[in-house]
């Protein structure tokens, strides 16, 4: 590290340097750690007249960074499109430090986070995937788990054909496991001992159903993020016996699957645990007796720091941050 004038890491710069593995090690240590809630706070979100900006700020314990992640969109630009970017300050020196580009890392954050879950979730050895999506998280997730668990058999659904046959291919060719292309995600996912939901559908329609599981399977849900975002089904919800979150709270009430849900009359809160529970063992005794069980992750601006900290670590080291020819006003 250094402690000289502030620097930019870009998307480009940051995939170069990205490392599956200790992003997984880094945000498992995150959430192992004693929750701290004042490090940690909600999101926040201001809109108007159709703009938004959301702000998810954090503050890892025992890392050198901590900031937030800012992203915006104003749809009446003439061409409306959404731009990350990651604060960070340094611990050691109270300053800024550098910014780096969100768009490739918010995707590499929700795929670790999901990872570091499907680790302690999904029994040990091979699994079979079923991938629900062939859209930029859906890559990045079948990367990353990966990393965690040897994949004996990819299936993919999503509604365009050359879509889930090019995804299918990209994943035998990147992955070396056998992979295919199905229509029908109910064809997808019966077999399957994992699955992940990685979109959300036309119309906010769910795209996966209880009934569909497998008497043992592990979910992955991070596609509704939002009260209007649908994803999964309530049976989904009812059919699962354990559900862990990143965000609790966030989850369980701001969530379109999980209000829908809890309008349907399904009790989940007694089996729904934060991901720090799991990570640091507190769910051991549980496992052995949940056969179904259900990730589901909203995102967190913890997740996008820690995961920035390992970027900044690699750019740093391997000279691809850009110096900024910038200076700013310190208040004493």
């Amino acid at each position: 590290m250094t402690d000289s004038a502030p620097f930019f890491v870009s998307s480009s710069a940051a995939a170069s340097v990205f490392s599956w593995r200790e992003a997984i090690q880094a945000v498992t240590a995150a959430y192992a750690a004693p929750p701290s809630p004042g490090a940690t706070p909600p999101r926040t979100v201001a809109h108007d007249e159709g703009a938004w900006l959301r702000v998810l700020p954090a503050l890892p314990a025992g890392g050198r960074y901590f900031g937030a992640k800012l992203m915006a969109m104003a749809p009446s630009a003439p061409e409306p499109g959404a731009e990350y970017v990651i604060v960070l300050w340094d611990r050691q020196t109270s300053r800024i430090a550098g910014f780096v580009d969100g768009h490739e890392v918010t995707a590499f954050r929700t795929a670790a986070t999901s990872a570091a879950a499907l680790d302690r979730l999904a029994p040990p050895g091979p699994v079979r995937l079923a991938v629900l999506g062939s859209g930029l998280e859906a890559t990045m997730h079948v990367r990353s788990f990966a990393a965690v668990r040897p994949i004996e058999h990819l299936v993919v659904s999503s509604p365009t054909r050359e879509r889930r046959e090019a995804f299918a291919a990209a994943a035998a060719r990147d992955l070396g496991c056998r992979a295919e292309a199905v229509a029908d995600a109910g064809d997808a996912v019966k077999q399957a001992s994992v699955v992940l939901a990685a979109a959300r559908s036309r119309g906010e329609q769910p795209i996966l159903y209880g009934n569909w599981l497998a008497q043992e399977a592990t979910v992955v849900s991070i596609g509704s993020t939002v009260p209007a975002q649908r994803e999964i089904d309530v049976s989904v919800v009812e059919a699962c016996d354990l559900i862990v979150c990143d965000e609790v709270d966030e989850v369980a009430e701001r969530t379109g699957d999980m209000l829908a849900a809890a309008r349907a009359g399904i009790a989940f809160r007694d089996r729904t645990f934060p991901l720090h529970e799991l990570v640091s063992g507190g769910l051991d005794e549980r496992l052995p007796h949940a056969p179904r069980r259900l990730f589901k992750s909203v995102g967190s601006g913890l997740q996008d720091v820690v995961v920035a900290e390992v970027i900044v670590r690699g750019a740093l080291e391997a000279g691809v941050a850009i110096p900024l020819p910038i200076e700013f006003d310190t208040k004493h």
